[in-house]
């Protein structure tokens, strides 16, 4: 395993955890590029070992804090996610199982890895980390505010992360409170 990028990925998530200020039973969304990530284009240079490294970084930095990863898939498989069924009790599972070259290498690294995973067409999540351009903002609840970190790269791949915050509504009149 490559040790950088396994310290690289831990860093970064764990100071996305602290500026969006998750809490156990959170969820963080991944969309990872182990092609960007090695130095190559998303999308033709799948790396378990790449993936494996960077998964191990967030992986450990989330479990410690109890928040749920829900690892991406590539389009091939419509960018569904892998997470953890104890994480999504009411939510609606589709049938699929990544591989390397359908669903990417850190999906398949995140099903081989949890204990019961599950696949969905779709979460809801708090915080996530866009690793290579795998663009995951589809998968971020409303509203999702930019979060600068002190590393802008995992490897060779751009790093974009997010937070989330409740909606504010009710104009100008309307009293607002910070929840979270």
């Amino acid at each position: 395993m490559d040790k950088n990028l396994f310290e690289q990925a831990k860093k970064a998530a764990v100071e996305l955890c602290e500026a969006a200020k998750l809490k156990s039973g959170d969820i963080m969304v991944v969309g990872c590029s182990s092609s960007e990530v090695a130095g190559g284009v998303i999308g033709h240079d799948s790396s378990l070992e790449t993936a494996e490294a960077v998964f191990g970084g967030i992986y450990e930095a989330l479990s410690e804090r109890g928040i749920y990863l829900a690892a991406q898939c590539c389009e091939h498989l419509n960018r569904a996610i892998i997470v953890e069924r104890e994480a999504v009790p009411f939510a609606e599972i589709v049938c699929v199982v990544p591989q390397p070259k359908a669903g990417g290498s850190f999906a398949t690294t995140a099903y081989k890895t949890f204990r019961d995973p599950v696949a969905l067409e779709e979460i809801k999540a708090d915080a996530g980390m866009d690793i290579g351009g795998t663009l995951i903002g589809m998968h971020l609840k409303r509203v999702a505010v930019p979060v600068r970190l002190s590393l802008d790269h995992i490897g060779s791949a751009i790093l974009l992360a997010a937070r989330t915050r409740p909606k504010y509504i009710g104009g100008e009149r309307a009293r607002y409170t910070n929840l979270r």
